[in-house]
């Protein structure tokens, strides 16, 4: 059916009153960028973007990102004329109350149709280039679409990303830039001087402009960024924030704050709405929409029946065989867990099909090339290794929406463990989305030694346990690393990350894969005859100091000792068992303990019963540079200090 101008003017100023209106009611919200943007939104959703609303799961629909995550009243109200997720007038009127689907972001879970989570500025940007990368991958032909604002391009994540997308030669990837000059604190001239055009044409986008209030433009540039091949598209439109708006149109005041009851009142009237209805939409709108959701439940039914096996729901990866793909470990020889991290990847990946990453710009540090299986490179998308670059954030966002596009894809990034810092903002959206990423960071402690104390992780670790929904893993050996690396995979209700060292480690007796599995585990005991739990020194470690407090033990039991040694590769896992587990390993009953963990004492507390009798050995403050060996004499790492330290409480 052709729409003409009238009818998208019609549909567009029915969004804008439509969000002035949740946003009034709510007295909560940003009507400013909604208003401007929704010429723009008309005309992709009625012409141009190919989404079922009656099918949102649809493998073969275009995405959506919005970027700007605080336009989210400009999404709900699109989606509730097209009918997506039955997206009633009464729930729009519950905008940003407790409760409802329609957030104050748009959230991934809570709204079908939202793709990702947005909101923290520019991560939509980098995720619209991970969703891009898995339809390229995928082969199943949709576009990728990305609404930004000033706010987005301000934020370095979006050169991180734009700049990677670009040097892909990342096509059916179109960004439309809402290019409106006005941030919260005025104009964008107050700290923005980019010459847009330029700089995408410098990352190698092709890059048009139009009036973003003008229809004929409007659609001129989205048909000619449609037939773009060989490059993703930006699309720069000039736009007026808060259109429709008399008075604060064009001001930052409508950015951040309902327009007030007055100017909404002569929005409506200068839009031709009455300014005494609130919640209108004229039937012709709505059968507009109607008519475009029809021709694409229509469009995704043959599309389904063309593509049976894209739109066949993926296999699962059989357990069984990865547990069988395991390399084995010689208990002879010590081997760092970053090197067990890159034979175990490469022993899975024949079974994982859809995990598909790299590192950024550390692939042969980190060891997480899967060899043989090619990499993605510039107009090639069908290799298995990408080259994220020095583009930590971008990287790990860029996986997050590699991830969220499903039909199997995993997408997965890694680093040095220290600069996990610059993938935080993107590690917590995927938590928040429970997205399930994987990330694997090496050099996991001060033992990388000579590079000092800027590579030497200490609070990290701590953080991001403190990160809700976060899985991490810091295991003990090679049998640890392989195991936690198989839950990770079957970990899927969001991201996870595994900490393998620089130096070697021995290959320790008695790991167990049910132990890794529920966080914690006794892996060494020995007791003495006519002793009580009361007086078992009970030693709780992770990662490399777990061997240390094995040898430590085992000599103080010499002395006539009752010892224990809890591995504890995941407090996540250990504190989420039932309380008799944890009661089983972790007897209040010990309350003579030594923790040892070669990063800072932040969280261990949790797990002191008696500070009398109760010692830590950790690092509270930052490493410096030297040998490995001397750092770790220095710091208290030794089998000696920690014998020592236990004989004090013993």
């Amino acid at each position: 059916m052709k729409i003409s101008k009238e009818q998208l003017k019609l549909s567009a100023d029915t969004i804008r009153c439509l969000c002035a209106d949740m946003i009034e009611k709510a007295n909560s919200g940003h009507p400013g960028a909604p208003m401007g943007m929704a010429d723009l939104a008309v005309s992709l959703w009625l012409k141009f973007f190919n989404f079922d609303p009656m099918d949102t799961k649809w493998v073969g629909r275009d995405r959506l990102v919005f970027s700007g995550g605080h336009a989210s009243s400009l999404v709900y109200a699109l989606f509730h004329l097209a009918g997506v997720g039955g997206v009633s007038m009464d729930e729009l009127k519950t905008f940003r109350q407790l409760g409802s689907r329609c957030a104050g972001h748009p959230e991934r879970g809570v709204m079908p149709g939202v793709e990702v989570t947005t909101g923290p500025l520019g991560q939509g940007l980098a995720m619209g280039a991970g969703l891009a990368l898995a339809a390229k991958r995928m082969k199943t032909g949709n576009k990728t679409w990305v609404f930004c604002g000033d706010g987005d391009l301000e934020e370095g994540i979006s050169h991180e990303a734009c700049s990677w997308a670009g040097a892909m030669k990342l096509e059916d990837l179109v960004v439309v830039y809402d290019s409106n000059g006005i941030t919260i604190e005025g104009s964008t001239a107050l700290a923005m001087a980019d010459d847009t055009k330029k700089r995408f044409e410098s990352y190698g986008w092709k890059v048009f402009a139009c009036d973003g209030h003008d229809f004929d433009d409007i659609d001129r540039t989205f048909r000619r960024a449609l037939k773009v091949k060989g490059q993703p598209v930006a699309i720069v439109a000039k736009t007026t924030i808060g259109f429709g708006a008399p008075v604060k149109k064009g001001t930052a005041g409508c950015h951040g704050a309902p327009l007030g009851a007055e100017e909404v009142a002569a929005t409506k009237a200068a839009l031709g709405f009455d300014p005494a209805q609130s919640f209108v939409v004229p039937d012709e709108v709505r059968a507009l929409f109607a008519d475009r959701a029809a021709t694409m439940h229509r469009l995704s039914k043959r599309w389904v029946r063309q593509n049976p096996a894209l739109a066949a729901k993926p296999e699962e990866p059989d357990y069984m065989k990865m547990v069988s793909a395991l390399p084995k470990f010689d208990p002879g020889k010590p081997v760092a867990t970053r090197n067990v991290c890159g034979e175990v990847l490469n022993a899975l990946a024949p079974i994982v099909t859809g995990l598909v990453g790299g590192s950024a710009d550390l692939g042969p540090s980190n060891k997480t090339i899967l060899k043989g299986l090619g990499d993605v490179a510039p107009g090639a998308f069908d290799g298995r290794n990408i080259h994220y670059g020095i583009r930590e954030l971008a990287m790990t966002a860029i996986a997050n929406g590699f991830t969220a596009f499903g039909s199997g894809l995993r997408g997965y990034g890694a680093t040095f463990f220290v600069f996990s810092d610059y993938c935080k903002p993107a590690l917590r959206l995927a938590a928040i989305m429970n997205l399930p990423s994987m990330f694997f960071f090496s050099h996991d402690s001060f033992y990388v030694g000579e590079d000092g104390p800027t590579h030497e992780p200490v609070e990290q670790l701590a953080s991001l346990r403190a990160m809700p929904n976060m899985l991490t893993f810091r295991p003990a050996d090679a049998n640890e690393t392989a195991y936690a690396i198989i839950e990770m995979i079957l970990h899927t209700s969001g991201p996870s990350a595994v900490l393998t060292t620089r130096q070697n480690v021995p290959v320790l007796q008695g790991v167990r894969h049910e132990g890794v599995a529920k966080g914690a585990y006794v892996i060494f005991e020995q007791r003495q005859p006519m002793t009580s739990e009361k007086d078992t020194v009970l030693f709780i470690a992770t990662g490399s100091e777990v061997a240390l407090c094995i040898e430590a033990a085992k000599r103080l039991a010499a002395d006539g000792k009752s010892v224990r040694v809890v591995s504890m590769p995941s407090m996540e896992l250990f504190l989420a068992q039932k309380c008799a587990y944890r009661e089983d390993v972790v007897p209040e009953t010990m309350t003579r303990r030594v923790i040892v963990e070669a990063g800072a004492r932040f969280g261990w507390d949790r797990f002191r019963l008696d500070h009398k009798t109760t010692r830590f050995v950790t690092l509270d403050h930052y490493g410096a540079s030297a040998p490995y060996k001397a750092l770790a004499e220095k710091f208290g790492f030794t089998v000696d200090n920690i014998y020592s330290t236990a004989k004090s409480i013993a």
